[in-house]
């Protein structure tokens, strides 16, 4: 019989995948990642911790499943590898993914080592994704639900963790899962489903930023794209490219982030907004890339690509440049690509590849 780690999340998606596993014969070890406690995530400590009411909820459900649980203290390694990443990149004016960095780093990273010493054979989460092979190589592919569909967030998967992952979800509508989970009288049945960054529950990333650094934002100028000082901000990590409101200045018309200069301390902003302005490109380059359907690109492919997980795919031409480099042009300019997000790319219903804007 084989084994299998399911990580959960404390989510009803979690605990029907582990469900699943459990009807296919696999046999079941249930686990939690703890990965940041109240003082990473600014809550107060007379508050339970959102983690922790997650981690009872993943605990009920593998007690009604029958299947051992355990917790893993990630704490510190979160706290390095994912806050830390989120937290240098907005100090250099970059607007990073950390979901994408928690998937690469801590489900299929961390979480297999531990598979490995529990003699798992596969890793299972609650995704919304599928993964096929074709014969040659194992390929990442949308779900069938497509508003739930989360390929764009596990582009960096390697051909050794898709091998050794499952997605018991991947052929389930979303009002499926729940129905599963309310069948067997899972606690969570009717559980929201999280919106947030998990170590963000406010959506104040500043304040978080603050948290970490233990200094509060250098204020700086304004500029508009000609270098002339429009008024002064509260410190580069309060924007991202593309951003219009909470720009705390008035300019007329609507005035967009074109540009953030960590090292002159500057937020451009532009009042256009059209295709011809600062704030749209026809070429988007790509570094830190992982392709999936080959080992690398001989020749340009036709695309349809996305530069954030809920904008619709854009048909596009990507050419590999280098070993590590992608160049992206799409057919139409294309609004805010922002340095440090991904941008996703898909032939049909299959993820090519991708990489972080640069």
């Amino acid at each position: 019989m084989k084994k299998a780690l399911i990580a959960m999340s404390g989510g009803v998606d979690s605990a029907v995948a582990a469900k699943l596993m459990l009807d296919d014969g696999f046999d079941c070890v249930g686990c939690t990642m703890r990965l940041y406690d109240n003082e990473d995530a600014g809550v107060s400590r007379s508050r339970t911790c959102c983690s922790l009411d997650d981690v009872e909820d993943a605990r009920s459900v593998a007690y009604r499943l029958g299947i051992p649980f355990y917790v893993f203290n990630l704490t510190d390694a979160f706290r390095e590898e994912v806050i830390g990443h989120f937290v240098r990149s907005y100090e250099a004016g970059i607007t990073p993914n950390p979901c994408i960095e928690c998937n690469r780093k801590m489900k299929f990273g961390r979480l297999f080592d531990r598979a490995d010493v529990l003699e798992c054979d596969c890793v299972v989460t609650g995704h919304y994704a599928r993964i096929s092979f074709d014969g040659t190589r194992y390929l990442l592919q949308k779900a069938a639900d497509r508003d739930k569909d989360q390929s764009y967030v596990l582009y960096g998967m390697t051909q050794e963790q898709l091998s050794r992952t499952r997605f018991p979800l991947g052929t389930l509508t979303k009002p499926e899962v729940r129905k599963i989970a309310a069948e067997n009288g899972f606690s969570n049945a009717a559980k929201p489903d999280s919106q947030d960054i998990c170590f963000v529950p406010d959506g104040n990333y500043a304040r978080v930023i603050e948290l970490h650094t233990g200094k509060k934002p250098e204020p700086g100028p304004f500029v508009d794209e000609n270098g002339n000082v429009l008024g002064t901000h509260k410190g580069i990590i309060h924007y991202t490219v593309g951003q219009r409101k909470g720009l705390g200045i008035s300019g007329g018309s609507p005035l967009y982030v074109t540009a953030i200069d960590p090292v002159r301390n500057t937020v451009t902003l532009s009042h256009a907004s059209g295709t011809d302005s600062g704030l749209y490109t026809r070429e988007v380059i790509a570094h830190d890339i992982n392709l999936i359907v080959a080992d690398k690109l001989t020749s340009p492919l036709r695309v349809r690509a996305k530069l954030r997980y809920r904008q619709p795919e854009q048909p596009a031409t990507v050419e590999q440049i280098d070993d590590d480099t992608l160049l992206i042009r799409f057919d139409e300019p294309q609004r805010a690509a922002a340095k440090g997000q991904a941008v996703v790319l898909y032939d049909g219903e299959t993820v090519v590849g991708g990489g972080t804007i640069s």
